[in-house]
């Protein structure tokens, strides 16, 4: 008892040293420069190292709650800054991440023993990671990457998009305010007051960062792994859906688009091509029409498509934008409330090859299932993401995943399930194809360090 409070004692004397040099303004993490910041996320990282797992596990559930208790409000204030998404969706996105993503629990520590002793395999923290975080998913990915890293015995320095600054700082000085209160070190979670591309390269050459985590598009991600540092690289993705003979119709119909219109269909993981094989795809279109979509005619279609693709890519003012909003930018008007646009084009289709990131879904019809997948392989274009299908025809399945090989493959329900909204298993918003660690969790960020006691330990 005298020893362990010996410890206890030591620990505290060492947190205090540690605290007297952190700067008292800027407790809730906010700092003018990327070194300031990184600098007080390294002095937490220590503190941090001193406290015991069910410790980090308070700080955890600190997180968690508060995350929770101001879901709507950071919701509302990631449109209104960003002027993507659906308020709702965006609810149901920050409960998902504050809920379903693992902590300490996700380090399962190995033990392999012999006639040589013991060795222990453990799971320790990098130190300070670099996160840079999206405009699609801002505070979804804050919240995600909090609990992660911290659990890993980590602390953050993130660097948000400059469309989603405010609301960014917001939920970190909500989140470090929530840690103090639960007697966590501050600091754990820093950012600075005016992110930019020039903080984000700052941030990732800083030299006490020991791993960076991009999330975004193809540039931040190659910037990522061009550092020479430990990255993880959470790329794009064109997530195509094939619908087959076998399929319940009217069950695909309303998942895809209860998939494709979630949150403006922003999340990377969204369905972004319907390929229907050719038996079914009258049926599949009856079924569609009882959604709420609107099917585009042939001259809308190519109206709106001018509207979207500009200069061979997206329309960044269409991103994320309700499907009304886009529909008038062609002067039509929908009767009805409408969540997602339609448009039936050919395989060829430059909108079959885009990552949209707005609720408009190309839907292409082929002769069969070989022919479907073909297709589906070539638009996803390797990116290793996300495919879905819709079938109960365990072969074509099987065919399916063996030839897209993506990190995640969603059968028979809408795309998010993927990520543990409606589908078994954890959730992440740092889904790292490029990098291949594929669904993050607290373990992606930690490395495995071995120690050996020989000759020891071993009772059998």
């Amino acid at each position: 008892m005298i020893q362990e409070e010996l410890v206890a004692l030591i620990k505290s004397k060492v947190i205090d040293e540690l605290s007297k040099n952190e700067n008292q303004n800027s407790d809730l993490g906010i700092f003018d420069t990327i070194d300031e910041a990184v600098q007080a996320a390294k002095s937490a990282q220590k503190k941090l190292c001193l406290l015991d797992l069910e410790k980090r596990e308070v700080i955890i559930a600190a997180i968690r709650k508060v995350c929770l208790d101001n879901a709507a409000l950071f919701a509302r204030l990631s449109v209104e800054e960003s002027g993507m998404g659906r308020v709702d969706d965006k609810v149901a996105k920050l409960i998902l991440a504050a809920k379903k993503t693992p902590g300490t629990e996700d380090l399962v520590p190995s033990v392999q023993t012999g006639d040589n002793g013991l060795t222990l395999i453990e799971q320790g923290p990098f130190g300070v990671i670099a996160a840079i975080t999206p405009v699609t998913n801002p505070i979804a990915t804050i919240i995600n990457n909090s609990i992660g890293m911290i659990a890993g015995g980590n602390t953050v320095v993130v660097n948000p998009h400059p469309r989603a600054v405010n609301v960014s700082i917001k939920v970190i000085e909500l989140i470090n305010d929530a840690i103090s209160k639960v007697g966590g070190p501050k600091n754990l979670i820093c950012t600075v007051k005016e992110p930019t591309i020039k903080t984000s390269q700052q941030l990732m050459s800083h030299p006490d960062i020991k791993m960076i985590v991009a999330t975004g598009g193809p540039g931040v991600v190659k910037a990522a792994l061009s550092s020479g540092k430990k990255a993880i690289g959470a790329g794009a993705g064109n997530p195509p859906v094939i619908v087959d003979e076998s399929a319940d119709i009217e069950k695909a119909a309303h998942d895809i688009v209860a998939g494709a219109s979630f949150d403006n269909n922003l999340p990377c993981i969204a369905e972004k091509v319907v390929i229907l094989v050719e038996s079914i795809a009258e049926e599949f279109m009856n079924c569609l029409k009882k959604q709420s979509v609107y099917l585009l005619n042939d001259t809308e279609t190519s109206d709106l498509v001018e509207k979207i693709i500009v200069d061979g890519a997206v329309n960044k003012a269409l991103v994320g934008k309700d499907a009304a909003y886009i529909l008038n930018q062609i002067e039509v008007k929908p009767i009805s409330d409408v969540k997602l646009l339609i448009m039936q084009v050919d395989k060829d289709h430059p909108m079959v090859y885009l990552e949209q990131l707005m609720p408009v879904l190309p839907i292409v019809t082929v002769s069969n299932i070989d022919e479907a997948i073909e297709l589906a392989v070539k638009c996803e274009q390797g990116n290793r993401h996300t495919a879905i299908m819709h079938s109960k025809n365990v072969d074509n399945m099987t065919k399916y995943a063996k030839a897209i090989e993506t990190t995640i493959f969603v059968k028979n329900g809408p795309s998010y399930a993927g990520i543990g909204m409606g589908g078994e298993g954890f959730t992440t918003f740092t889904i790292a194809g490029p990098t291949g660690e594929g669904l993050t969790s607290a373990r992606t960020f930690t490395r495995k360090r071995r120690c050996t006691l020989v000759d020891g330990f071993r009772i059998v």
